[in-house]
């Protein structure tokens, strides 16, 4: 693999007038989807089970449908008969992507097998995890800062909150044993409390014990207004300069917290990281320690609820400034990547259409680094 200094010397010096030479001047948005091309280089990621063995009927080329998928994501085309729609009208797009002729661009249901060909085999999940490897192989990330933002779903919610059966308290004084009782049962609670028992476990179990179906979520925003929406919540990690390092799917039921743990085990198999940022939603002992554990340090904010705040020393304030990135890394993925246009149902297809629009953000912003 060459490095991303020689990738970007190679595209500007040769890659970018060679096709200007066949199809004119190309624009801005051409030469960041070019840019991905030449960094993920989408054919290693395509096995045989993804390619014609001379049996049955010849299947339309992967590489090419992976590739209109990430200029769907780039041109942030609403749906999928769109893309189909400006490849046909538009040569130069059409040629970017490996088709000659209007009629070799497939149909519409050819895409949407492929897609779930794409999603049943984590394709992208392998893409994102290689891009940050090779890129923060022999380098450092200062600050990973997570938060989640809510993606709005078209389909039913898969399951509705069940009403606890009020239980009737008796009245009066509760005598010793009925106290040692209660403090017991709490006890146990927390020893079986999600965060608690991730720490001592695989990133595969701890990703499997998190709800996937689409359901309510809701939240506060900065004015303090309720936002209710159905569908999911993407759980990102940024690092320096805006390139996401991992990425969860979960239900939007799902607090914060109970991804950060998970999302810290993914990162640590990419990168190596110094400082996690996180607001006060993930303000809980477990995940502090465990940060502690793999070597970080936890910059997070107090929860005021929690009891006494206790603010930040003048140095940690600084580099918690450092969070705002995710914050603007979750824009940017809804304004410009398709994370606003969710078409598909499921949990895995969901997540897949998100993670095209994340590694081309990864993409855009590792190189914005070196320019």
């Amino acid at each position: 693999m060459n490095s991303l200094s020689e990738i970007y010397f190679t595209t500007e010096r040769y890659l970018f007038p060679m096709v200007e030479e066949e199809i004119g001047e190309i624009s801005e948005k051409m030469k960041e989807f070019l840019r991905i091309v030449e960094t993920i280089r989408p054919a290693r990621f395509l096995t045989d089970a993804l390619r014609w063995c001379g049996l049955g009927r010849p299947m339309k080329d992967r590489e090419h449908i992976l590739r209109a998928f990430f200029m769907k994501s780039v041109y942030d085309f609403p749906t999928t008969k769109v893309l189909i729609e400006n490849l046909k009208t538009n040569p130069s797009l059409r040629y970017l992507c490996g088709w000659e002729s209007r009629g070799a661009v497939p149909s519409e249901a050819t895409f949407s097998r492929a897609f779930s060909i794409f999603t049943e085999g984590r394709i992208l999940e392998e893409v994102h995890a290689v891009l940050i490897q090779e890129n923060y192989a022999k380098k450092l990330v200062g600050h990973a800062s997570i938060d989640s933002t809510a993606i709005e779903g078209r389909e039913r919610a898969c399951r509705i909150a069940e009403k606890k059966p009020k239980i009737k308290k008796k009245r009066g004084r509760k005598s010793k044993a009925e106290k040692e009782a209660m403090l017991k049962a709490e006890l146990e609670e927390i020893h079986t409390r999600r965060l608690a028992l991730q720490g001592g476990r695989t990133l595969e179990a701890n990703l499997e014990d998190l709800p996937q179906g689409c359901d309510w979520g809701g939240k506060r925003d900065s004015k303090g207004n309720a936002y209710h929406w159905r569908g999911y919540k993407l759980h990102l990690s940024i690092g320096d300069g805006g390139v996401p390092l991992a990425s969860v799917l979960s239900s939007a039921s799902l607090h914060d917290s109970q991804v950060a743990i998970p999302l810290m085990q993914k990162v640590a198999e990419r990168a190596t990281v110094l400082y996690d940022l996180a607001d006060s939603g993930y303000d809980a002992g477990e995940i502090k320690d465990f940060s502690r554990r793999l070597g970080h340090l936890p910059i997070i904010d107090c929860n005021k609820r929690r009891g006494e705040y206790i603010p930040f020393a003048p140095a940690e304030q600084r580099r918690y400034c450092e969070r705002s990135t995710v914050e603007r890394g979750n824009s940017d993925l809804k304004d410009n990547y398709g994370a606003r246009h969710v078409r598909v149902k499921g949990h895995w297809k969901v997540w897949c259409h998100l993670m095209f629009g994340v590694i081309a953000i990864a993409v855009k912003q590792l190189f914005n680094m070196i320019t």
